[in-house]
């Protein structure tokens, strides 16, 4: 394989990538030199960097690259590129995702257009990995190979991919967006907690989906609402695109904490959000999304199996108990790898990749809990797996089980970390091989750590979770964690929000796990799972819990080590930086017509390139961001799409200020989701765009003037 991006050939490789990633690139090039230059203000320019998959790191001066990867597909060759870029840019190490991406940490600034170009080479893309946009759009890892599927949600997950990447109507929402989409019943993508969840359905004989909505992790956890029971596959783009575009409209932009599609939906309610959803349909560019649905490709059998005997014969049967199962493609199996918080080193990388070549189909899945899943191997080559696996210490047995912890990176590079979730997850980790070997088999309990209580370790669905937070004893501060109960998917496939019990120092979590076990050992009933046990003892007594681990919260007790957080060999220090979750607002009147410009600028590239239905919307955002920032001049707070629609007829048209041709912004605006989006309403619509945007500069010229 070639050496990836130098300088030399750098210029060479952004020709050989598709056009609409070479002009991405080239742009974050650019705006790299205007902020340094200092042309751009800082927070635009977060916002802007984000929605690019670049993402400030705890350490400073250095980013988190993060790597989109739908349904967290990759290929071999894809893996060793990844690889290759961290050891030329990064820490050569490859983090793996709940959301199934792969991130890649301590990159240069400026070295992140030459990561993107040489990802893009290989068919992977940064744009919109993070910030205020589509993120990732996950799914069953089994999805095509499991034997309870009604039928392969794949095509179905990359086409959402495909239509929503770079689509005007989420690239600046008010904040991120998650979809995800289960194979089966049991949802084992999580769809409750999803802004969008799908779980396939057959009725009548034709294929569809159950559309959950409004799910929600973070500190104030939400479980999704049932939107359809069933809704037609080729009607599942039209309704996200419509969903999309009212939470754009309606959606809260200036109280961060509050700006989820869960506040919108929950505060005015499923029928009023609903309604808004169908209004929308009239706007949208596609009517009806027709599916080509590709059935998985069965490859042929190899006419020499390499067959093997386990080189570690008791391990071997306990990874193949724990980490193989049967797919629906008769003779082949799906293999679990499990890999310890998620961290691969590149070399590893690099070895794991040729392994996966010669032994399963070239389709890797990463999996929602930071593990790997091999597809299309043989049953006679599993021993042989097995032995490439274990060379590479990958052939751990306990795939998904109570001893497969799922941990954010927490204090390590995140700015929003509070205390250790990797040391605190490496630690249990220890106890349960040393003390609960038999963990391994034990799918009934997951437990899950994040290092704050914005939940990247989804702690608020670990039947057994733990979130960073810190504590006071007198003058000092130590490292916490709060304790959280009953959370997951429950046998059924429903899903259930963990319930907070205690806060406890951190050092004495694994305590805590020790006695929740103990206690389910001695009082759960046979066969009884977890969450039931917890919500029969809370039944029982509301506070069972708490008195249960109380003794370990006592602060008379503490030591000089309860100071130490894990890992770490210093005193605990405080450090939460400003979070990047999310783009920031900007509230200043030149930034917000600058940034008018560029949006009437790319509207007119989309209507060139006839993007037609794209171009309506770019222009409606246009005029709402110009509509903004002569609010903003007025001292006007702007919270929604919608107020700044109804604040800007109230206090700039019917005073006089700006003349509006029919005498409304809201109806000049608004004829987005009033009128198809044929090709003369486009054309129009942006003409008015630009005579707009015209006016807003004019009437600013005007006011720095008088100023």
């Amino acid at each position: 394989m070639e050496k990836v991006g130098t300088e030399i050939n750098f210029t060479e490789l952004l020709d050989k990538i598709n056009p609409a990633s070479k002009e991405d690139i080239v742009e974050l090039q650019g705006k790299i030199k205007a902020f340094r230059s200092e042309e751009i203000d800082s927070e635009k320019f977060r916002a802007y960097r984000l929605a690019r998959g670049v993402y400030g790191q705890r350490q400073e001066g250095v980013q988190m690259i993060r790597i989109k990867l739908p349904y967290g597909k990759i290929t071999p060759d894809q893996l060793i590129r990844i690889a290759d870029i961290s050891d030329k840019y990064a820490s050569s190490n490859l983090h793996l995702t709940t959301r199934q991406d792969i991130q890649i940490h301590f990159v240069k600034l400026e070295n992140s257009p030459k990561v993107w170009a040489d990802l893009e080479e290989v068919g992977v893309t940064l744009r919109e990995a993070c910030g205020n946009t589509v993120r990732n759009i996950t799914a069953s890892c089994t999805a095509g190979i499991d034997p309870k599927e009604p039928f392969d949600v794949t095509p179905y997950t990359h086409a959402h991919f495909e239509y929503f990447l770079r689509n005007p109507i989420c690239q600046e929402m008010g904040r991120k967006f998650k979809m995800s989409f289960s194979s089966s019943e049991e949802d084992t993508a999580f769809g409750f907690i999803h802004d969008l969840g799908f779980i396939p359905r057959i009725q009548d004989g034709k294929r569809g989906f159950k559309v959950l909505i409004a799910g929600g992790l973070g500190a104030q956890p939400f479980m999704a609402f049932t939107a359809y029971e069933f809704l037609a596959e080729n009607q599942i783009i039209p309704f996200t695109e419509a969903v999309i575009r009212v939470f754009d409209r309606y959606g809260e932009r200036s109280k961060r904490n509050k700006a989820r599609l869960k506040y919108l939906v929950h505060g005015i309610g499923l029928e009023a959000f609903m309604k808004l959803v169908e209004e929308e349909r009239k706007g949208i560019k596609t009517q009806s999304f027709e599916y080509t649905p590709v059935e998985e490709i069965v490859p042929a059998h190899k006419s020499s199996l390499l067959v093997e005997k386990p080189i570690h014969p008791a391990k071997y049967e306990r990874w193949k108990k724990t980490n193989v199962f049967e797919q629906k493609q008769a003779g082949f199996f799906g293999v679990y790898v499990k890999q310890h918080l998620g961290d691969l080193a590149s070399d590893n990388a690099r070895a794991f990749a040729q392994v996966v070549k010669k032994f399963a189909s070239e389709d890797i899945r990463i999996t929602v809990n930071q593990g790997w899943l091999l597809k299309f191997v043989e049953e006679q080559e599993l021993p042989a797996l097995f032995n490439a696996l274990d060379a590479l210490a990958l052939a751990e047995p306990g795939f998904d089980s109570m001893a497969d912890i799922t941990a954010c990176p927490g204090t390590d590079t995140c700015n929003l970390g509070i205390s250790s979730s990797t040391g605190l997850s490496a630690a249990i980790e220890k106890m349960l091989t040393e003390e609960f070997p038999d963990t391994v088999f034990n799918r009934n309990i997951k437990i899950k750590i994040s290092g704050c209580m914005n939940a990247c370790g989804q702690h608020t669905i670990g039947n057994i979770g733990f979130h960073g937070m810190s504590i006071k004893n007198g003058a000092h501060v130590l490292p916490a964690m709060q304790v959280m109960l009953g959370g997951g998917l429950e046998p059924d496939g429903t899903g259930s929000i963990a319930d907070k019990v205690i806060k406890l120092p951190s050092k004495r979590c694994v305590e805590a796990v020790r006695v929740i076990l103990s206690d389910y050992e001695q009082h759960g009933q046979e066969g009884e799972y977890f969450n039931a046990y917890f919500r029969r003892r809370t039944a029982e007594d509301k506070m069972y819990f708490y008195k249960l681990l109380k003794p370990l919260a006592e602060v008379s007790t503490l030591d000089a080590s309860d100071y130490i957080d894990w890992g770490h060999q210093d005193a605990y220090v405080t450090e939460v930086g400003v979070g990047e979750c999310a783009g920031v607002m900007l509230d200043l009147v030149g930034t917000l017509i600058s940034e008018t410009e560029d949006k009437l600028a790319w509207t007119e590239r989309l209507l060139a390139r006839n993007s037609t239905a794209d171009a309506a919307y770019a222009a409606y955002t246009t005029m709402v961001c110009g509509a903004k920032a002569l609010l903003t001049g007025e001292g006007v707070n702007c919270n929604t799409q919608i107020g700044i629609i109804r604040d800007f007829d109230e206090k700039l048209v019917k005073t006089g200020k700006v003349q509006i041709e029919g005498g409304s912004f809201e109806s000049l605006v608004l004829q987005i989701n009033k009128q198809e989006p044929s090709v003369a309403f486009s054309e129009a619509f942006v003409a008015q765009a630009r005579h707009f945007v015209g006016k807003i500069k004019e009437y600013r010229k005007q006011q720095v003037l008088i100023s």
